[in-house]
């Protein structure tokens, strides 16, 4: 089964693209591509199914939107290279924990790619640098700081919604939240970590994993 590639160009609002992935998920039958969608979007913060407001603490003018995604609250924002997985677990006879490892590990592998190394977290879905990677910073060595989340939904065993991984970003924002529900988490991005990329260069890099991870023949479409 091919999977379909896509580029979103611009800065395409948040809503709009989550109704999308719904829309597609809904619809979508037996034989439909899986899709991944590439893009980055304007500063939002987002609020998992579950999550707790408490959780937002000085949102400033930045919008809250309360999606459908597991996990608590994150910043999305120019930067940030977000992979949307619209995939059929149960063609690839996936179950939702190996379905998030393979997230887990395609960022992993691109981290890897540009001399970065990512690491999981026990009980905390997503993708951790060491503090001593992460340069000019106040950090401790060992410490685990989040370069990459994870927020999936997961409707008539089809996924959507998908992963950030932080590029090159204002990372503020972090600070008028407890990034995952966790108060205190460190957060950075690649450049903070010495690697100055476009999301572009990145983009390629994960996209190539992904589909490693999901073994499909791709196409690729840029919108």
């Amino acid at each position: 089964m091919s999977m379909q590639l896509r580029w979103l160009s611009g800065q395409p609002d948040y809503a709009l693209i989550w109704q999308a992935m719904q829309d597609y998920t809904n619809t979508r039958q037996a034989d439909s591509p899986d899709e991944i969608w590439f893009l980055e979007h304007p500063a939002v913060y987002t609020l998992g199914q579950a999550g707790k407001a408490e959780h937002i603490l000085n949102p400033k003018a930045i919008p809250i939107v309360k999606t459908d995604r597991g996990g608590q609250v994150t910043y999305h924002g120019p930067g940030q290279l977000i992979a949307y997985c619209l995939i059929d677990l149960r063609r690839q006879g996936l179950y939702v924990r190996e379905y998030v490892t393979k997230l887990e590990a395609a960022i992993i592998q691109t981290l890897a790619h540009f001399g970065l190394e990512g690491l999981r977290k026990d009980d905390a879905p997503g993708v951790y640098v060491r503090g001593a990677a992460v340069l000019n910073t106040h950090y401790g060595p060992d410490e685990l700081v989040k370069i990459a989340a994870l927020g999936v939904k997961i409707r008539n065993g089809r996924s959507y919604h998908g992963l950030s991984l932080n590029v090159d970003m204002d990372l503020r924002p972090f600070d008028g939240i407890n990034p995952c529900g966790y108060a205190g988490l460190g957060t950075t991005d690649m450049r903070s970590c010495g690697q100055i990329l476009s999301l572009d260069q990145v983009g390629q890099v994960l996209s190539f994993q992904l589909k490693n991870q999901f073994s499909s023949t791709t196409e690729t479409a840029y919108e």
